[in-house]
């Protein structure tokens, strides 16, 4: 896909964790927005809201047929599923397979419990290409999102011990097939030409995987937790082999497909007491090489409601950061989210490690990016504006951090 479209290599996710990441994806917004702080449960009774108006949603009204496979990890209830989300048909895990209890849906209904892991990768490959030969004839917007290669890691027996990297091999093979599944159905069905295709990721490595040079890993807002593919590949419109290396945001591809395919952005909705404006932009023009970059405000960085890090074009900020590391045992306080003593400034160009603190070098990026923040949380709702202050309020021998700005609600 790469070498025959557009790579992104700084694209950021909309979160570290599975749901807000894509809340963020299908609605053009942070899932903070919208009450989808964290990682959903099938307890969770909520769901994206009704007041926000998800990509399918937006297609829908433009006269698309929908499809949504795999994992979808936004709201279990009824009312929150695909099917009543802007998706014409459903097929796939509302959750993570790593949950209970293990189902597998058709639109709402409950058609194998527990999932057969080992061969779900393939069905969902196979519903991708059913959907797209029976849509051929009309506009289609298909969600295709593969439970794999989250842990725990299963793969089909066409699949297993064929790659010589062990089982998390296997199944990156696997995807990589059925990927290749997807884009021939297109090509056998006269739709290559015509049809924009989207491979991307909701977070960073867990355990298996790589984050290469960048620091972190999922559920932390180090680039090697937030960072993501974004491949976009649509022959005749996006010029082959393109390498984009500006700043991207998962955000920023619902208003994308709605300038290509004219579908109305929708009306922008409230949050709190504040306009609540859209996050991402238009990649476009960026896609097809007419630009190095889109214009955008600073990118924030959320774990929870706790807003940690900001960028603006090369420049990173840490403002605050959690006293322990994910995925180990708390400490007797638990997990509290502290400002940092002097927030550090990481010049992603030249440092994509965030190794290097350059803060007292450039003290004017470092007001320029925190007024920009002050600017936007307003436009945030009540939780992350508590959390703020929460954050700001807490004290360290070394920090005091009343001196800090603290956002009036």
């Amino acid at each position: 896909m790469a070498s025959e479209g557009v790579i992104f290599r700084q694209c950021v996710s909309g979160g570290a964790v599975c749901s807000p990441a894509r809340a963020a994806l299908l609605t053009g917004r942070y899932g903070t927005r919208m009450g989808i702080p964290d990682v959903m449960f099938p307890t969770n009774t909520n769901g994206i809201p009704e007041t926000e108006t998800t990509m399918a949603q937006m297609l829908k009204a433009a006269g698309y047929q929908t499809m949504c496979v795999g994992k979808w990890h936004v709201g279990s209830a009824l009312p929150y599923l695909p099917t009543n989300r802007g998706f014409d048909a459903y097929y796939g895990i509302p959750y993570s397979h790593d949950m209970t209890p293990s189902i597998l849906l058709q639109n709402t209904t409950i058609i194998e419990e527990p999932v057969n892991l080992n061969t779900l990768t393939p069905r969902y490959t196979q519903q991708a290409v059913n959907f797209i030969q029976q849509a051929r004839n009309s506009r289609f917007f298909l969600y295709l999102a593969y439970n794999a290669p989250h842990l725990p890691l299963f793969v089909s027996s066409a699949f297993s011990g064929t790659s010589n990297l062990g089982m998390y091999g296997d199944v990156i093979s696997e995807v990589d097939w059925s990927v290749g599944q997807v884009l021939a159905a297109l090509k056998s069905n006269g739709l290559d030409q015509n049809t924009l295709v989207i491979f991307s990721s909701d977070h960073g490595p867990w355990f298996n995987g790589s984050a290469g040079m960048l620091r972190g890993r999922k559920g932390e807002t180090w680039e090697g937790g937030m960072r993501v593919p974004l491949i976009a590949r649509f022959p005749g419109q996006i010029p082959s082999g393109g390498t984009v290396l500006s700043m991207a945001t998962i955000m920023d591809i619902l208003p994308t497909v709605s300038a290509i395919t004219g579908a109305a952005l929708p009306a922008h909705t409230h949050s709190g007491r504040a306009p609540s404006p859209w996050d991402g932009s238009n990649l476009w023009p960026v896609m097809t090489g007419q630009q190095d970059a889109v214009p955008r405000e600073v990118s924030l960085y959320f774990n929870s409601y706790n807003l940690q890090c900001a960028r603006k074009g090369r420049w990173k900020l840490h403002l605050s950061r959690y006293n322990t590391y994910p995925w180990t045992p708390l400490p007797p306080e638990g997990m509290v989210n502290l400002p940092l003593v002097n927030p550090e400034l990481y010049d992603l160009q030249n440092d994509p490690g965030e190794s290097y603190d350059v803060a007292a070098e450039y003290p004017h990026v470092v007001d320029e990016i925190r007024r920009e923040v002050y600017r936007m949380l307003p436009t945030f709702p009540p939780e992350v504006q508590t959390a703020w202050n929460n954050t700001l309020q807490q004290k360290t021998q070394s920090c005091d951090a009343g001196s800090l700005p603290v956002v009036q609600q």
